[in-house]
């Protein structure tokens, strides 16, 4: 386990490419292709036959893991078990044979289950496999446009408060959404209602409660628990941990058979039989429908699978490349769709699951997939005695662990920006929609963070008495005849008028102040400047010149100077009065600073230091901020 834990050598992360690197290997040869495009073989490269071992192991842990998660998550969305285990062998499969990441593991997820939930809700129980597979298609369909237009690193501007508070409304609907299999109730309302007018329905309308499912359902959580607790501390003895959620619904199967629980309140059959290729049958007519759906899931899709690969890569020092894993998610869904699966992720527990087992490369994620997909031909039939509260047991563990309640208080108590996005979103998953909270949880992190990055800050600079170019401060007299202003910030569209608002109290302070003759700039940390706040620059320099004020522009970077010549304001002003920021020993602003006492002939304010210093020589003059 240490040995895998350490980061691995260069040789070792060679395989896997981040986005930079793509173009390091040669084209034209197909193997290369290969081991570019599809990591699995990649990771071929010195594979030996102990990494086979430790591969086959995970893949074994993962899958006692999977098929329990699968069957309850399948349910979560509202459609049999079995198409929750179709999910985890074939998205699985083809997700790890293309992931970045040697440990992810895709399939069915607690998340993107209750999304599909949410967007199945309009359709009528006959219609929702159909519809749940068609999701699938279109959401992969999405996920392969993010990876051909490279639009995947665009997700790292969207702010981790909308997962955190995500988390918490899914959650929150998942406990709601299974109190009915707890309770052996049976559910109410039409699948166009809310689901909040569901659930009332349901604990009103739908029946007494059942004390067997009851029973079943504590006990599957109190077993679930115990196991856990029992891992922890025969975890420093063995890397292979107990698998709780497979023995707690054996034992609750068994429980179930022994006692001649209802069958009403058990799964039912679930075939002996692997996802066979069939065509994904939507109703176009409604496909407009689940568009909206499938963007959000999409979205979500990709949040969480690159969360959960960066995590891992973060302890064990791969490389990850985002557009890579944007195709492993997008095909993964796509080829899903044509195997009867619905739309999944990467999974949170069976990737740390696999990564904690000792995997080492994307291979486990086969084994994983090939020890599921065995474990329905072997026991498939022994499904049917699965007890609808056991399952929900298993899920209301799930909602329990699925929220990081020490992130969840930090996230509160960081900023109210912060807290904002995490309540809003948290909110809007409960009374309006799963895949509806998404998008407005991402539109919030744009339209919260655009205002603050569109800030444009300018202080003001002084000469002081001990030779120092520095912020003003309150006891600092202004100088008569120069103004130095030191601007930093996102020169682009969105800050103009706060760009503008700010040249001009410069402007009028100048026009208030007869005595000023120059008004130094310093662009040093200025970045993005576009040609809206680059007219407004233009603007301002042709007022002062109005007033017969010179202005002079230092700091000016290699990408500010070539904007600056394209725009022809460099041509305006002349060499001479911009000073480009450059490595040599004196300041760009010593040198704009210099220049205008030049321009001054000696024509200084009463407060300039240099009056009382005219003996000191003006190479003795430095530069501090």
């Amino acid at each position: 386990m240490n040995q895998f834990l350490a980061k691995p050598s260069p040789g070792e992360e060679r395989p896997i490419l981040d986005d930079a690197d793509e173009a390091e290997i040669p084209p034209g040869k197909f193997l290369d292709y290969l081991y570019r495009r599809i990591p699995a073989i990649a990771s071929l490269r010195g594979y030996s036959f102990q990494g086979l071992q430790s591969d086959a192991i995970a893949g074994l842990t993962v899958a006692l893991v999977a098929v329990p998660q699968a069957m309850a998550y399948a349910t979560i969305a509202g459609i049999p078990p079995q198409y929750g285990l179709y999910t985890a062998i074939v998205m699985t499969a083809v997700g790890a044979v293309l992931d970045s990441s040697r440990q992810l593991i895709n399939g069915p997820t607690n998340a993107i289950s209750i999304a599909v939930l949410s967007a199945l809700a309009p359709f009528a129980d006959d219609q929702k496999i159909q519809t749940a597979i068609a999701l699938a298609l279109l959401v992969g369909m999405v996920q392969l446009g993010i990876t051909v237009l490279k639009l995947g690193d665009l997700t790292r501007y969207i702010s981790h408060a909308v997962i955190v508070g995500f988390t918490v409304g899914a959650a929150v609907l998942l406990v709601l959404d299974q109190s009915k299999n707890l309770l052996g109730l049976k559910g109410q309302g039409d699948p166009g209602d809310p689901f909040l007018e569901r659930f009332w329905l349901t604990i009103r309308n739908g029946g007494q409660v059942n004390p067997w499912s009851i029973a079943i359902g504590i006990g599957s959580i109190l077993l679930v628990l115990g196991l856990r607790a029992l891992n922890n501390r025969i975890r420093e003895r063995t890397t292979i941990p107990i698998p709780e959620l497979f023995v707690a619904l054996i034992v609750m199967a068994v429980l179930a058979g022994l006692f001649g629980v209802d069958r009403s309140l058990l799964v039912g059959p679930i075939p002996r039989a692997l996802p066979a290729f069939q065509l994904p049958h939507p109703d176009w007519t409604r496909i407009s429908e689940l568009s909206r759906s499938a963007l959000a899931i999409a979205v979500l899709g990709l949040l969480e699978a690159l969360a959960m690969a960066k995590v891992i890569a973060a302890q064990t020092g791969q490389r990850i490349s985002v557009n890579q894993q944007c195709l492993s998610e997008g095909m993964a869904n796509f080829v899903g769709s044509f195997f009867q699966c619905y739309p999944g992720s990467g999974s949170l527990t069976r990737s740390a699951i696999n990564h904690q087992a000792g995997a080492v490369s994307q291979w486990s994620g086969v084994f994983s997939a090939l020890a599921v997909a065995a474990m329905v031909l072997l026991f498939a039939p022994f499904g049917q005695y699965i007890p609808k509260a056991a399952l929900a047991g298993l899920l209301m563990v799930s909602a329990w662990r699925i929220v990081d309640r020490e992130e969840l208080k930090y996230y509160l108590r960081a900023t109210r920006f912060d807290a904002g996005i995490v309540i809003a979103t948290a909110l809007s998953a409960v009374f309006l929609s799963v895949e509806f909270c998404i998008l407005i949880g991402v539109f919030l992190s744009f339209v919260l963070y655009v205002p603050r990055a569109a800030r444009i800050h300018i202080t003001e600079l002084v000469l002081t008495p001990e030779r120092v170019i520095r912020e003003r401060a309150q006891w600092h007299a202004a100088c008569g005849r120069i103004l130095i202003f030191s601007v930093e910030g996102e020169l682009f569209f969105g800050a103009s008028a706060s760009w503008e608002r700010q040249l001009g109290d410069i402007w009028l302070r100048a026009r208030d102040d007869p005595g000023v003759r120059i008004v130094i700039l310093r662009l040093k940390r200025v970045r993005n400047q576009d040609a809206v706040c680059l007219q407004i620059l233009e603007s301002f320099i042709e007022k002062m010149e109005a007033r017969n004020v010179t202005v002079l522009l230092c700091g000016v970077r290699p990408d500010m100077a070539k904007t600056l010549h394209t725009t022809h304001i460099w041509h305006h002003l002349g060499p001479e009065r911009v000073f480009l920021e450059s490595p040599h020993v004196w300041s760009s602003t010593l040198d704009a600073v210099r220049a205008a006492y030049d321009l001054l002939k000696g024509d200084i304010c009463a407060a300039c230091p240099r009056r009382t210093q005219e003996e000191i020589s003006k190479e003795t003059w430095y530069y501090m901020i």
